[in-house]
């Protein structure tokens, strides 16, 4: 981890940063991933890593589900770190992440759960984590 992601946390609070990001990237903003996630950010939860594997990560996922929207349960933080738990809805359109290897679309309506835990360090998300209810994805998605 590079030196800049020790530094001190800037005067927003990073429940703010975080939150300012799930509102930005609903809304589309081209700028969001730029803005608030390090360039060298560390995704312990998926290979993609930094800002370009975010980016890639969240096309894969718009490309598949798309469009996606986002609900959000809770966001709260103590100190650098910051909990997100939501929601993706969306429709299968596509089976390009390895989740779904092997499916063919469906065009079924879906929602994805999921918890996301953040560090925040100099005005950045700089580590992420996630646990992803993908059973429950997939049950949806097959054959009853």
């Amino acid at each position: 981890m590079s030196d800049r992601h020790n530094r001190q946390m800037t005067p927003r609070h990073s429940v703010s940063i975080v939150q300012e990001l799930i509102e930005r990237m609903s809304r589309r903003d081209p700028r969001a991933i730029d803005d608030l996630i390090a360039e060298d950010m560390d995704n312990h939860a998926a290979g993609p890593q930094g800002r370009e594997g975010w980016r890639a990560i969240m096309a894969t996922v718009e490309h598949d589900l798309g469009p996606v929207t986002v609900t959000t349960h809770r966001v709260f933080g103590d100190g650098d770190l910051v909990t997100h738990h939501m929601t993706i809805h969306g429709t299968h359109r596509a089976s390009t992440m390895p989740l779904l290897a092997g499916l063919a679309p469906t065009g079924l309506e879906v929602s994805w759960d999921f918890i996301h835990i953040w560090r925040v360090a100099g005005g950045q998300i700089v580590e992420h984590w996630a646990t992803r209810d993908d059973l429950g994805l997939l049950a949806q998605l097959r054959p009853t």
